[in-house]
């Protein structure tokens, strides 16, 4: 998409009343969703059941555990201490 081509697109939006902003708004806003969900399941590929893994959780906490169960969102992990949903 070019520069000119963005400007088109601003140009447009300036001409449009409120209720085609809010239907614009709502396509945006579900492509943008579906963007997030392929990204989501592209990572998740990555990881097999069974497979060990070490992460940092949001805390600054090493994590370490077998997989054992592989959802869109969360995983569960496997761990000395139990059994935990990421």
């Amino acid at each position: 998409m070019t520069q000119i081509d963005i400007q088109k697109i601003e140009d447009f939006i300036k001409t449009l009343g409120e209720h085609k902003l809010i239907y614009i708004n709502r396509l945006v806003v579900e492509r943008l969703k579906l963007i997030s969900q392929q990204k989501s399941t592209n990572q998740m590929a990555r990881f097999n059941i069974g497979e060990r893994v070490t992460f940092t959780d949001n805390e600054g906490k090493t994590k370490k555990g077998i997989i054992i169960k592989l959802n869109k969102k969360p995983l569960r992990l496997k761990q000395k201490t139990g059994t935990i949903g990421m």
